[in-house]
């Protein structure tokens, strides 16, 4: 069990499963919320009644499992997109690993499994991730070099499996893979991926997973512009142990056309109910506190009319109803300035909600948001399009089932 989850209480991990956030688990328990801040650090120990109502409510939300046509393990899962997109295939999840205990609580919140998440893949051996059809993992692209197996090659030394990517996430991709050989995987990364380092990088990961792993790769740039009003290009790599008919020339994408941040935006005419503190009074306008200052937009003003001036295009992006706007990124915490909502020439502008974060990275209307605005921000910045990958999940499918029903070749390692 990693570090991460050797130091969470009984308490932390109930919550987590128990999808309340801190305000809703006050309010249920009949306890302050001081109190149950207390309880998730460990500081004081809740009573048994406390614990009691908490199991019964992760209880009521552990899910029924019916028949799937396929398992798959959810790696590098942060808040759980691609396994959305997975289980809208017809695929049941058997293990998650994700290391951060922020986003951590909100997979637990939105997925109520009977089973913990394991925390850094680096610390997991292969051998202790359950079988499984599918390799899912919405990787980090870190940079490795490959100097040193040119070096070995002058050398007249082999290298090896490992040599090329070790130290690097992608390794544990690859050592999974080995050891399980799944019939299928799918990989996500940014679009640059393909020209890091002049295209090298991608070469040594294609080789890795061709050559020397057996699988047959395809890649596609897809742009969630075809589904959420958001340009937002990803590389996609999807392989599979055998050869299919597979292609992404069949993948449905609806285009950009009628799309807008209309989609998104919180209508504030009462419409939708007022959510948490995201909207407020009876026609769920959206909280003040999303306004950027006077001392903010004068700012930001400023740095779009500098870098204006000296021929560059950075600055912020104000949008409008009819936009599509900017990539959503991990750092719009800060001061939201990628994708800010025009409220009119005389005011200021705002930042999103995270529930609008949320729907333009296209999660439903039920997905959960227990943590900070902060966290929130980091985690649908980092996050998948849903939509993009419930489609090629959709187009994997029956090429996944086709596979499924052959002998499975003998593991390697």
């Amino acid at each position: 069990m990693s570090g991460a989850l050797s130091k969470m209480t009984e308490f932390e991990m109930l919550m987590q499963q128990s999808g309340w956030s801190v305000p809703e688990a006050a309010k249920v328990l009949g306890y302050s919320e001081g109190h149950v801040y207390r309880w998730k650090r460990g500081e004081e120990a809740p009573r048994d009644g406390v614990m009691t109502l908490l199991k019964m409510q992760v209880d009521t939300r552990k899910p029924v499992q019916g028949n799937t046509d396929f398992s798959f393990i959810d790696l590098f899962a942060g808040i759980g997109g691609l396994r959305k997109a997975m289980e809208s295939a017809g695929g049941r999840c058997v293990f998650t690993s994700e290391w951060d205990r922020f986003a951590q609580a909100t997979y637990h919140a939105n997925f109520p499994d009977n089973r913990p998440i394991a925390g850094d893949i680096r610390d997991i051996d292969a051998a202790d991730i359950p079988d499984h059809d599918v390799l899912v993992a919405g990787f980090p692209c870190q940079p490795f070099s490959i100097a040193g197996v040119s070096k070995k090659n002058a050398l007249g030394r082999a290298h090896g499996f490992d040599d090329e990517t070790q130290g690097t996430l992608f390794f544990d991709v690859l050592r999974v893979l080995m050891h399980h050989r799944p019939v299928a995987f799918l990989l996500e990364n940014v679009k640059n991926l393909k020209s890091h380092d002049k295209g090298r990088t991608f070469d040594v990961m294609k080789r890795k997973l061709k050559e020397e792993l057996g699988y047959t790769l395809h890649t596609q740039i897809i742009d969630a512009a075809n589904f959420v009003p958001q340009h937002r290009e990803r590389i996609v790599m999807v392989g599979f142990r055998e050869d299919t008919g597979f292609s992404f020339d069949d993948a449905i994408l609806p285009g950009r056309k009628g799309r807008g941040m209309r989609d998104i935006l919180h209508p504030e005419n009462g419409t939708e109910a007022p959510e948490g503190h995201f909207t407020v009074g009876p026609d769920a306008e959206v909280s003040s506190k999303y306004t950027l200052s006077d001392k903010l937009w004068k700012y930001l003003q400023g740095y779009a009319a500098k870098h204006k001036a000296k021929g560059n295009g950075f600055g912020f992006g104000l949008v409008d109803g009819d936009s599509i706007s900017r990539t959503l990124s991990a750092r719009y915490y800060k001061d939201g300035s990628e994708i800010l909502v025009s409220r009119g020439e005389d005011k200021n502008p705002r930042r999103l909600t995270p529930r609008e974060c949320a729907r333009l990275m296209g999660y439903d209307e039920s997905f959960r948001i227990p943590v900070s605005d902060t966290q929130a921000y980091k985690q649908f910045g980092n996050s998948v399009a849903v939509p993009v990958f419930a489609e090629v999940a959709r187009l994997m499918r029956p090429h996944i089932i086709d596979l499924v029903k052959t002998p499975p070749l003998k593991k390697v390692g």
